[in-house]
């Protein structure tokens, strides 16, 4: 692999297992490894850490739109790689962890939001990346599993047991991860894992509406939204949260882009945002 890939400098055509398409301030993210259900080798992982690390300070991209080649989203670890004796024991094992997981942080810490367009088997790492996206929407083949357990390790991975059971409750979240069982897209959406579902060929459709309406809205605006929600998940009472909303919107209140939004909307006319 080369090294030189994850200089800051280098740009994102140079990935191997990625495909980032730009359309404006939209990122459309491509898992490029169909053969293998997107599989994620060890160049995926760090070719995702590095492509979200990078979005940390990019405001050039307001919007990511993540999906699958192929059939699948993803199948989480590819476990046909072959594996490297400097991966054995708990140190450097630890390390390959590591991979993994950085890439679900990486994907909480980046302001964009980020959009999963769920067109298939989302299994283990790749159920992953899907509960780590802000917005998901489902093709009627989105099936998704902690599939960890069903090959003798817990279901606790990746960040799954933190996600999982704050979005569907912990009642539901037992049931998947201690049995490793499949939940659907129709019983997915039923219980708010995923926002919609739409037909495949229409989910390319669906994620570049719900993009447009993001863009609709300041960036700042968006940016310390997807930052509130994050910590407010985790806040330890109603007042820490007001707290927090408070200061952003004194802080946003005194923008360029604030002031615009309230001419735009009082001329109802669209309103020309310049993240100023």
């Amino acid at each position: 692999m080369n090294r030189e890939l994850y200089s800051p400098r280098k740009s994102v055509e140079g990935y191997e297992t990625l495909v980032v398409r730009k359309e404006g301030a939209i990122d459309w993210l491509t898992l490029d490894r169909p053969r293998s259900l997107n599989a994620m080798s060890r160049t995926m992982m760090l070719e995702l850490q590095h492509y979200f690390g990078e979005l940390y300070t990019d405001h050039t991209v307001r919007v990511v739109i993540m999906t699958g080649a192929g059939r699948g989203f993803c199948a989480g670890l590819d476990l046909k790689e072959e594996r490297d004796d400097d991966e054995l024991g708990p140190v450097n094992g630890l390390r390959v962890q590591r991979r993994v997981s950085e890439i679900v942080m990486r994907m909480r810490r980046a302001p964009q939001p980020i959009v999963a367009l769920i067109n298939g088997p989302a299994s283990g790492g790749g159920f992953a990346l899907a509960l780590a996206s802000d917005i998901r929407i489902a093709a009627p083949t989105a099936r998704m599993n902690a599939a960890f357990i069903r090959i003798g390790l817990t279901a606790c991975d990746v960040g799954v047991s933190y996600f999982l059971p704050r979005l569907v409750g912990s009642a539901l979240a037992s049931e998947l991860l201690l049995t490793g069982r499949f939940i659907d897209a129709e019983r997915a959406a039923a219980v708010g894992l995923v926002s919609r579902v739409v037909p495949a060929d229409d989910l390319e459709r669906a994620g570049r509406e719900i993009a447009t309406e993001i863009l609709a809205n300041s960036p700042v605006g968006v940016r310390l939204t997807k930052e509130c929600l994050n910590m407010s998940i985790d806040a330890g009472s109603l007042e820490a949260v007001i707290a927090m909303e408070d200061r952003q919107q004194i802080l946003v209140a005194q923008s360029g882009d604030m002031r615009e939004g309230v001419s735009a909307f009082l001329a109802k006319r669209t309103p020309d945002y310049r993240d100023s």
